[in-house]
């Protein structure tokens, strides 16, 4: 089960999940679009991908460079296949049953393959029914949004639905459906997407989902603090922390950055592991 393989990749390398989102007005100028895209990418993952449990693409990075975008995230996901390595399509995909079907074919089988896609399940719970035949049969794992970082979460997520949060009521539905996807380690090929700048009853959300691997977004850039993320990974050995910005552009606060750019992701993600581990 692909949470096995996460759960492997975890205890052999560490707890943080490395996202490969190039903004093109940073990157070095020589080379086509898809070649500088690539080329970035490559150097990441060359860097760390020792250290990192995964990578994660978030495909808009992608998308808006259109075709030249599109190849880039294709030659990304083989390049880390190749180096033996996870990666999380970042789609947040939710739609009604025949358009998921296709969305669910086109992230888990063909050109952009990945091992875990995030979902957003607020459409309904049939957004994500074509996702779970690849769970058992074809190896792969979803993480659902259940409580985002962003500040207009709190518009729908922190509603008050049967007399909980409405990310609560999301999260035990998805825990109760998560049982039927177990590895074998006990953990679930079924995960949520907790920003990690939401610290409210963390210790709480380790408890309640035991099985439940997280995906923790919001550390570095956007400010998460350490031992909430501590606290939100446990110690159960599933759960990741990602962090985009403040490793893959960490080359930019040095003089040399351009010609080192490898260096300073490998040195920024090295300080991120010893910085959460003393927390």
């Amino acid at each position: 089960m692909s949470i096995d393989r996460l759960q492997a990749a975890i205890q052999a390398k560490s707890f943080v999940c490395v996202g490969l989102d190039p903004r093109l007005e940073w990157l070095p100028t020589e080379g086509t679009v898809s070649e500088r895209l690539f080329d970035f990418n490559r150097q990441m993952i060359d860097a760390t991908y020792d250290l990192a449990a995964c990578f994660k693409l978030q495909i808009a990075f992608y998308e808006a460079h259109g075709l030249a975008g599109l190849k880039a995230y294709h030659q990304t996901i083989q390049y880390a296949k190749e180096r033996d390595c996870l990666v999380i399509g970042d789609i947040k995909r939710g739609d009604i049953d025949s358009t998921a079907q296709a969305y669910a074919q086109a992230h888990f089988s063909g050109d952009f393959e990945v091992d875990w896609v995030t979902l957003n399940p607020y459409m309904g719970y049939d957004t994500l029914m074509p996702y779970l035949p690849y769970l058992q049969d074809h190896q792969k794992g979803i993480f659902v949004l259940v409580r985002t970082s962003n500040p207009g979460a709190k518009d729908i997520e922190y509603q008050w639905v049967d007399g909980q949060p409405l990310y609560l009521k999301v999260a035990d539905d998805l825990a109760k459906l998560a049982q039927d996807y177990l590895g074998e380690s006990g953990a679930s090929n079924i995960g949520f997407v907790l920003g990690g700048t939401q610290v409210e009853d963390i210790s709480a959300l380790r408890q309640r989902y035991q099985q439940i691997p997280f995906l923790i977004p919001g550390y570095g850039a956007q400010g998460a603090d350490p031992r909430a993320v501590r606290d939100y990974l446990g110690n159960q050995g599933h759960s990741i922390v990602n962090a985009s910005r403040s490793i893959i552009y960490a080359f930019r606060d040095y003089p040399d950055g351009e010609e080192r750019m490898g260096y300073y992701a490998r040195q920024a993600l090295e300080q991120m592991i010893a910085t959460i581990e003393r927390a």
